[in-house]
């Protein structure tokens, strides 16, 4: 039997799956969809086993909540992302996960209070998802409708499918599908903040606040982020359906830095999306009738 130290995971994108490292696939199916992309110098593969003594996970407290704690590996592996850890008034929660899992960052977060759940946000970042779960013994809560994208198997039962657009994952923890980048995409809503990974996507533009000129879009909504296919106006129309009944006011992307802070920031996702659909040349739609309310 392969121990998971030894499951192969791709270079690219950080996936794990149920092979062994010594025999790998051609390619990976997460890259292969054209969301995503195989490099140019082609389809590479590794392992925790192999990863081990080359990388390490730092630790980053936000400085306006000391609550919520940025975790990224170094030297970057895979796509990059973060993934937050959220000390809450019921537990704590991790959004997203990232591919390298080692004692070190186990040992740190089970100071913090360790884990009551994991959410992630879509398949680019599920990654070692199983290996969190066993480490801190809590739940991983993804989308029902991403399920095909799964690519281990799961004998513990500790993956929990999210199937309604609002589910509680603690008290004061709301993950919500706006949908969009995958059918199932998540945000996370936390205490005013909004935690978005690639659901949309903070653009350069949005971290200027001042004399901001009409038209200065602040985020992205994109069905393939790395191959700039944006989503059409009907998506963005069914993602503020969800998104409108949130109360934010900030949002957290998918890597450090990238956290936006303005009472102004929900009002700025709407501008946001009907610049995208004006860029696209729709000059009629639903989504320019839409309110903050």
């Amino acid at each position: 039997m392969v121990g998971r130290e030894d499951l192969l995971i791709c270079n690219t994108c950080g996936t794990q799956f149920d092979v062994p490292a010594d025999n790998p696939p051609k390619s990976c199916r997460i890259c292969d969809d054209p969301r995503q992309f195989v490099p140019a110098s082609g389809q590479s593969w590794t392992s925790l086993a192999q990863m081990r003594g080359k990388y390490k996970n730092s630790f980053h407290q936000d400085t306006n909540d000391g609550r919520m704690w940025s975790i990224v590996t170094e030297p970057k592996f895979g796509i990059g992302q973060r993934c937050v850890l959220l000390q809450t008034s019921e537990g704590n929660v991790l959004w997203d996960c990232i591919t390298y899992l080692d004692p070190e960052t186990v040992e740190a977060i089970k100071a913090k209070g360790g884990l009551k759940a994991i959410v992630i946000s879509h398949p680019h970042y599920y990654t070692t998802h199983l290996d969190w779960a066993e480490a801190f013994d809590c739940p991983v809560y993804i989308a029902a409708e991403d399920e095909e994208w799964i690519c281990r198997s799961d004998p513990d039962a500790r993956r929990r499918l999210l199937r309604e657009n609002f589910e509680d994952i603690a008290p004061d923890v709301c993950a919500a599908k706006p949908g969009g980048h995958f059918p199932g995409s998540l945000v996370l809503s936390w205490d005013k903040k909004l935690f978005i990974a690639d659901t949309f996507v903070t653009v350069p533009s949005a971290y200027y606040h001042i004399n901001r000129p009409p038209g200065t879009t602040s985020y992205a909504f994109m069905w393939s982020i790395p191959n700039m296919l944006p989503l059409p106006p009907s998506e963005l129309y069914k993602m503020w359906q969800v998104l409108k009944t949130l109360d934010f006011e900030s949002t957290h992307a998918a890597f450090l830095g990238t956290d936006i802070r303005d009472s102004n920031v929900k009002k700025r996702v709407l501008e946001s999306m009907k610049i995208q659909a004006k860029c696209m040349g729709y000059t009629e739609h639903e989504v320019f009738d839409q309110t903050l309310r």
